[in-house]
């Protein structure tokens, strides 16, 4: 049979076909119509393969098809992370001999230089730990330890009281027992490959052994970060430290800029207050013999005396700089941009210029002030750009500063660029600095400050 014969008797001598084809944006559409069955094979021969309905039964399937598929590789992660605690359980094992032996000879004090070096073995296999617990619940686990430094009695002493060290010896005798999780994933998978197979391709549920393997890796996670979590009077401990550094770097800071200030009153205002009363002097004596000659030492008194002003002005500018009680934060970096040798743009979130709307405590905005100059200070000297970027947002929790410039990068904390005086400053007021700049730039600095809106 000729498939435009059959095509022709259809449309001349079907009274009862009334279904028809249609051509609509470029798709084939068939119209609700009546046909007769025995001429229905007609129509499915006109119809394109890819125009006709799937069978119920293959849509019904796709969707177990794709969860089986999902839940397979779910299984495989988990599989992935309980090999790793695996291997670090393993290990854990090996390590009880080192601790048999620090315990022994520490008890007979011969060998309690060990109990320091141990103890920062287990802080490298807790930190481990830690790392790979964080990365599959997507939560990073803090860690809270004292500095082992000093004498090797100091580092024995810091060693023993310091409480993230019972933390990681609690974890570990406790990671001796549930560190065998993963042994209970061996049968798992061929039990959950012919369960789950059955159970999703022919009864079409959903799996319910391999999700049992990922439940694995979740236990897991969760005992490790609740046994290796900072306790509280190790977070108070660790704080203690940073207030200390922090403290000790403020009056570095301090006792640096007291010496920058007695540096340039000395070499500058006070030398062109000698000068200045010298010339005064020599005016004095000349004044009856050769008034002419006085006179011109009188304007010269007259221009050491405005070069000391400015001066001054310098130094008062660098102890808490005027323009910021005038016109406020805003206004004093658009007045450092105008006045840089850069090109800058300074863009704002949240803040106002002038005394509208609420302002950082005085410190901070000196502190931000002093970022930003000091930023573009060596954008111009030392990173070859021609522009530079400066945003100022105020943040819930304080004040963020981001400084960028498009130059050669490569800024380093020990090539005097000033990043360490501006770290100090910033950490005096509990802040942070975060400096990226890879060789080839960009040198972007973000900084921020904590206060109270």
């Amino acid at each position: 049979m000729a498939s435009s014969s059959s095509h022709a008797g259809l449309d001349a001598s079907s009274g009862f076909v009334s279904a028809s084809l249609r051509l609509t944006c470029g798709s084939l559409r068939l119209t609700r119509g009546v046909l007769p069955i025995e001429q229905t094979w007609i129509l499915a021969d006109v119809l394109p393969q890819r125009f006709r309905r799937p069978p119920a039964r293959a849509r019904a399937d796709a969707p177990n098809l794709i969860f089986m598929r999902a839940t397979v590789r779910q299984a495989a992660r988990a599989t992935v992370q309980l090999v790793v605690s695996a291997a670090m359980t393993f290990g854990s094992y090996i390590f009880v001999t080192v601790l048999l032996i620090t315990a022994i000879l520490t008890a007979t004090v011969v060998g309690a230089f060990m109990l320091p070096e141990t103890v920062l073995l287990i802080r490298r296999i807790a930190g481990a730990k830690r790392q790979q617990a964080g990365a599959w619940t997507g939560r990073k686990i803090p860690e809270a330890y004292q500095p082992l430094t000093g004498t090797v009695r100091e580092r024995l002493r810091t060693a023993v009281r310091d409480p993230g060290t019972l933390t990681d010896f609690r974890w570990m005798v406790a990671y001796y027992a549930y560190g065998t999780l993963p042994v209970l994933m061996l049968p798992l998978w061929p039990l959950g490959l012919v369960v789950d197979g059955v159970w999703c391709g022919l009864l079409r549920r959903r799996a319910v052994v391999l999700p049992l393997i990922g439940r694995l890796a979740d236990l897991d996670a969760h005992w490790s970060t609740v046994l290796l979590k900072p306790s509280p009077k190790a977070q108070l401990a660790v704080r203690v430290e940073e207030l200390t550094q922090t403290r000790a770097g403020a009056i570095a800071a301090h006792e640096a800029e007291l010496r920058r200030i007695e540096r340039d009153l000395h070499d500058g205002t006070q030398a062109r207050l000698v000068s200045l009363s010298m010339r005064i002097g020599l005016a004095k004596r000349a004044y009856d013999q050769d008034p002419e000659a006085a006179r011109r030492m009188l304007d010269d008194a007259q221009t050491l005396a405005e070069e000391a002003l400015t001066d001054l002005r310098h130094v008062v500018r660098a102890i808490h700089p005027p323009i910021l009680t005038d016109r406020g934060l805003v206004g004093a970096v658009r007045a450092l941009a105008a006045s840089s040798a850069l090109s800058v743009t300074v863009t704002v979130d949240g803040l106002t210029d002038g005394h509208d709307g609420p302002r950082a405590p005085a410190a901070v905005e000196a502190a931000a002030y002093f970022v930003i100059a000091e930023s573009l200070t060596n954008a111009a000297k030392y990173s070859g750009a021609d522009r530079a970027d400066v945003h100022l947002a105020r943040a819930r929790t304080g004040l963020r500063v981001r400084v960028r410039d498009e130059g050669r990068g490569g800024a380093d904390q020990a090539g005097g660029s000033g990043l360490l005086g501006m770290q100090r400053r910033v950490a005096a007021l509990d802040g942070g600095v975060t400096v990226t700049s890879p060789v080839g730039g960009p040198t972007v600095i973000e900084v921020e400050l904590p206060c109270v809106w």
